[in-house]
């Protein structure tokens, strides 16, 4: 599937459109029906669900199932425990990249988590853990 997201400069980009629960269940009105099967060339709300840098070209995850379009719901990469991906909210989404080499990781973290594996001695990005990405 080809899409084009809007303000986005990447070159060579490609896009996944998760489709899983489309397909699982019926549409009970037509504006449902076309909010889960858009048409063609239409322009419409999604999330970002992964990024892959591992090998060119970049391959984005998009999801346009009406539960993500209002907050992610996934599990923390050190504790396990659900966290919601909301602006503002506890979770944090770290990419990593090495310096010397394509590719990426991803890591979904609560800031308590990542905040407790920072050296103790490391008190100023401890610090930063907790309140990075913080709108007040």
């Amino acid at each position: 599937m080809a899409v084009e997201i809007v303000g986005c400069g990447i070159a060579g980009l490609t896009a996944f459109v998760d489709m899983i629960q489309q397909f699982s269940r019926t549409a009970g009105s037509h504006d449902e029906l076309l909010a889960l099967f858009p048409p063609v060339g239409s322009q419409i709300d999604a999330v970002i669900e992964q990024i892959h840098r591992w090998h060119p070209p970049v391959s984005v995850r998009l999801s346009i199932r009406p539960a993500d379009l209002e907050s992610l719901v996934r599990s923390c990469d050190f504790c396990g425990e659900r966290i919601t991906l909301t602006p503002g909210g506890d979770a944090l989404v770290l990419d990593s990249r090495s310096i010397d080499g394509p590719g990426s990781h991803t890591v979904i973290s609560h800031r308590h988590c990542l905040a407790e594996r920072i050296r103790p001695e490391n008190g100023g990005e401890r610090a930063r853990a907790l309140k990075i990405g913080w709108m007040c």
